[in-house]
């Protein structure tokens, strides 16, 4: 059992290190599959063999996911984790036939990639960026609070200026909020916008502002990115 452990759970051997590649090659065929199922007008010989990989997918997928439960030291803390979930939810619908199509949710497997890599250079760098968000964490909160008061005004300025003349796409301020997101984080998707002069002046003000909604938080941790690279320097020059 001992052995099997190690071959699920680490990648410290040959046979754990073939373990993790075929399972994230497994992972990586089956949303290739189901992706393809999506394209319209396909035969029912490729929808009979897409069937077929998602069946051996699944048996796969669940032989690996009972093999965790076997070996681990702590099965209800696998279970009720955040990849025990995902590897469990990745197979359930399949089993119950719920209509609910959760196969996408596999991707979330890829980051078990992290573990089988365990590079030093990136460990570090995650616990760079983990460093640099609690430097900017009052900021980042300040920020978005601003930013969520920003995003009323916005809706109840523009519902304000085009109502009257576009009532059933500025209704209220629930239905503003929509133009509201699209305006101020610039991705402008045009399917609602200002037709009366004063709602195009408000626009303008509020792309500007939207600008600064998308550029202060990079700023932001960009500055406490460097922040977090001088200390952990500091701390490495103080150990030589």
């Amino acid at each position: 059992m001992e052995k099997i452990r190690r071959i699920v759970e680490g990648n410290d051997t040959l046979a754990g290190k073939v373990f993790d590649i075929s399972v994230q090659s497994l992972i990586v065929v089956s949303l290739i599959s189901f992706s393809i199922e999506t394209l319209p007008h396909l035969s029912e010989t490729t929808r009979y063999i897409l069937k077929a990989i998602e069946i051996i997918t699944v048996i796969l997928f669940t032989i690996e996911y009972l093999l965790r439960i076997i070996v681990t030291q702590q099965k209800i803390h696998y279970i009720f984790s955040f990849f025990g979930l995902i590897d469990l939810f990745a197979i359930l619908p399949f089993y119950i036939a719920s209509g609910i199509d959760l196969r996408s949710i596999r991707a979330f497997r890829l980051l078990r990639l992290i573990r089988m890599f365990k590079l030093v250079r990136f460990s570090r760098a995650i616990r760079r960026f983990h460093k640099a968000f609690l430097l900017a964490r009052e900021e980042l909160i300040l920020f978005f609070s601003v930013a969520m008061i920003l995003f009323f005004f916005a809706a109840v300025g523009i519902y304000y200026f085009e109502h009257n003349e576009q009532p059933y796409a500025f209704g209220s301020i629930f239905h503003s909020l929509w133009w509201a997101v699209a305006t101020l984080t610039t991705v402008g998707y045009g399917d609602v916008y200002p037709v009366t002069v004063g709602g195009k002046i408000f626009t303008f003000t509020i792309l500007m502002i939207g600008l600064g909604i998308v550029a202060v938080p990079t700023g932001l941790m960009a500055s406490a990115l460097t922040e977090a690279r001088r200390l952990e320097e500091d701390e490495y020059n103080k150990l030589s």
